[in-house]
């Protein structure tokens, strides 16, 4: 340990995300002292779509936070239409903040300490530097770091892992009213991405997700905001909020460090789904901690969903013509009933 240290954790976690909060709270319900760092100065708000599906999280948080829900899921391609209709709600929306809050509140209520608006400088074996607001820069001395950090995870870095496989999406939150859930698949556009109408009670959630490889961010927004023309939705160009995905997965456990979520490239590349990705694995890795045999099931699981995933964007990112074969073939294989839509999800 190095010798002046202005506090000590037995675990340390950065960043307040789904996946270190479910970390936090799942250590500190079995008796493990937590500190949880946020460079945020609140915890919950971040680019996102806000969708969580039934198969995920829909059936685990409390029905106050759910803003709207769908059965039905209409996707299109610029030649088809398939809806997808199931009994129970397929996926919901939720607000960013309002999910981090109530997860922040359960870890609170747990034994977590949190501690907002702290940026991590520098992190070395057992401690690390970080400046609260505007006091002088703390040593903060830890066992185990989980880096729960996002996709530009600091943690990650200083473990000296890349970065190559991240998606991009933009984002814009829009005082409209939609009835429907809507995935546009249109290759032209947004190459084997796609661009989504996400209604979130008096507002609307709309954007696209893509490999940041097969599109650079400027043509991307510029395609976004044609596209939104033609669905007669206006998009003022300041409101886009652009966010990385991660999914270049290379392991969640290094000595005494640990990685969640995006930190851990644990994202789908394929849709950009996140949030069920960070808490499964953050309350994997909590389990790990507890108990060095635990089986950790369900995080292989998922890495193996993922890496279908995988696939599909390999052979859709081959050559246009193909992507737009593909893209049709999957809207036809939804519509005719021959795919389930839990395919597409990162859930079982």
């Amino acid at each position: 340990m190095v010798g002046s240290v202005d506090r000590e954790t037995d675990i340390l976690i950065i960043g307040g995300g789904p996946g270190g909060l479910a970390c936090a709270q799942e250590l500190a319900r079995a008796g493990r002292e937590v500190l949880l760092l946020e460079r945020k100065a609140e915890i919950g708000p971040k680019v996102c779509a806000g969708g969580i599906t039934w198969s995920g999280l829909l059936q685990h948080v409390p029905e106050q936070l759910i803003q709207q829900a769908f059965p039905c899921q209409h996707i299109r391609t610029p030649e088809q239409h398939a809806q997808v209709r199931a009994d129970q709600p397929i996926i919901a929306t939720v607000d960013r903040r309002e999910l981090g809050q109530w997860m922040a509140a359960e870890a609170e209520a747990a034994g977590a300490r949190l501690l907002a608006g702290t940026r991590v400088r520098s992190i070395a074996a057992d401690h690390l530097l970080a400046r609260t607001g505007e006091q002088e820069t703390c040593t903060i001395g830890f066992r185990q770091l989980i880096g729960a950090d996002g996709a530009n995870s600091l943690v990650r870095r200083s473990l000296g892992l890349s970065s190559r496989l991240m998606g991009v999406g933009l984002n814009a939150n829009l005082p409209l009213v939609r009835e429907q859930m809507e995935w546009h698949l249109n290759p032209a556009l947004f190459r084997h991405g796609y661009a989504w109408i996400f209604p979130h009670g008096r507002t609307l959630s709309i954007g696209a997700y893509v490999d940041r490889a097969a599109m650079p961010l400027a043509r991307l927004k510029a395609n976004l905001i044609s596209w939104a023309r033609q669905q007669q939705i206006t998009i003022p160009p300041e409101q886009l909020r652009a966010g990385l995905v991660n999914y270049d997965y290379q392991g969640h456990h290094f000595a005494n460090r640990w990685l969640v979520g995006e930190a851990a490239g644990l994202a789908s590349g394929l849709t950009g789904e996140g949030i069920y990705p960070a808490i499964v694995s953050g309350r994997a890795v909590a389990r790990l901690i507890l108990d060095k045999t635990y089986p950790a099931d369900e995080l292989t699981r998922m890495i193996r969903k993922q890496h279908r995933h995988h696939r599909v964007i390999a052979w859709a990112g081959r050559t246009p013509r193909l992507c737009g074969l593909l893209m049709n073939l999957l809207v036809l294989l939804l519509r005719i009933k021959v795919l389930d839509f839990r395919m597409l999800e990162m859930a079982d």
